[in-house]
């Protein structure tokens, strides 16, 4: 049997002022009509029954979640008091779900991400899930081949052993690698030994709550002690342990920790939606490259994204990004974008 877990919990700073604390960007439109959290819903339930579809967010976006949602159980909303990062959201419903499902095969996925040709996603997640029924103490993560040169995502560096199911290749991991700079970038994309570290995993509940308990044992131990409460004592408990609990990634935590971990490189097209250049590559563009609404008007001006309410005039202007909400209006160099999660903490 196999279950999903979905991650809904972030803010998108990096996406301010379209995306807030009040909305991040899993609950926007960011590229059609549906919420980049619907698509990833939709996309797995074409191998799992919603039954068996879980999404962990914050306690603040609860409600954003039953609105998009509103088929899924309350029971399978696992709620946050606050976001501690992926490690403490996994451990938390790893345990809650364990519950329901105690033998099953866990896939744990981001809600923000682009993913193209979603029968070849499910034919890997199905891979995955054979080679975990095999290999019942095992991980499985899922790498993309670097198509372009990125200094955004952590990569995965990927040994020479490999077994092969359903004629696809699984390699054991040789190490995970942080965020490298444009010259290492270069070389992990030109050699064959290395994948973006897409953030998707695959185990056995118990798994993970073994490696949780060995990698990761104070966040456990705080996280195990509210399973023996119920109700408001369940809550109050809860929302005290959490308070004392280190914000970590799962790959900090326990992945570079873990011995038995492989990877499928992956033949779906995957994106993290990160930022507003990432949006870039899919929406269309002018003659000029700018990426405009109806309301722009680009007078020797390239290479920009606008995205506005009122008519917008770009004067001999390249390489900017303006967006306007009904609170804001955001002007950023495409070269500094990454710097807009810290500017915006001078907003009052």
């Amino acid at each position: 049997m196999i279950c999903a877990l979905i991650m809904a919990g972030g803010k998108g700073k990096r996406f301010w002022p379209l995306s807030t604390e009040k909305k991040p960007k899993q609950f926007l439109n960011l590229l059609g009509k549906k919420t980049m959290l619907r698509i990833t819903f939709e996309r797995i339930e074409k191998l799992i029954p919603k039954e068996r579809i879980f999404i962990v967010t914050s306690k603040q976006y609860t409600n954003l979640v039953k609105d998009d949602i509103p088929e899924l159980c309350l029971k399978n909303i696992i709620v946050e008091p606050s976001s501690k990062n992926t490690a403490p959201c996994i451990i938390l419903s790893a345990l809650t779900i364990k519950k329901y499902y105690e033998d099953a095969t866990l896939v744990v996925l981001p809600s923000d991400h682009l993913i193209k040709d979603d029968d070849e996603f499910i034919n890997t997640l199905k891979t995955a899930e054979k080679f975990i029924e095999k290999n019942e103490h095992s991980v499985i993560t899922l790498g993309i081949k670097p198509n372009r040169l990125e200094t955004g995502y952590g990569y995965i560096k990927c040994s020479n052993n490999y077994t092969n199911i359903h004629e696809k290749k699984i390699f054991k991991v040789h190490s995970f690698v942080e965020k490298p700079d444009a010259y290492k970038a270069d070389k992990y994309l030109k050699s064959n030994s290395y994948l973006w570290n897409c953030g998707i995993f695959v185990w056995k509940i118990k798994t993970i709550l073994d490696l949780s308990e060995e990698c990761a044992r104070d966040i456990f131990q705080k996280l195990s002690e509210a399973e023996n409460f119920f109700g408001n004592e369940l809550k109050f408990i809860l929302e005290q342990n959490y308070k004392e609990i280190e914000s970590i990634s799962i790959d900090y935590a326990i992945m570079e920790n873990v011995k038995d971990i492989y990877v499928i490189p992956c033949k779906f097209h995957w994106d993290d939606l990160g930022n507003w250049t990432s949006i870039e590559r899919y929406r269309k563009k002018d003659k000029e490259e700018n990426v405009v609404n109806e309301n722009s008007i680009m007078y020797k001006s390239k290479r920009n994204i606008v995205i506005t309410k009122k008519k917008a005039l770009l004067n001999n202007v390249e390489n900017l990004i303006v967006v306007e909400t009904e609170d804001y209006i955001l002007i950023s160099s495409k070269e500094k974008e990454q710097e807009i999660k810290i500017a915006r903490e001078l907003v009052k």
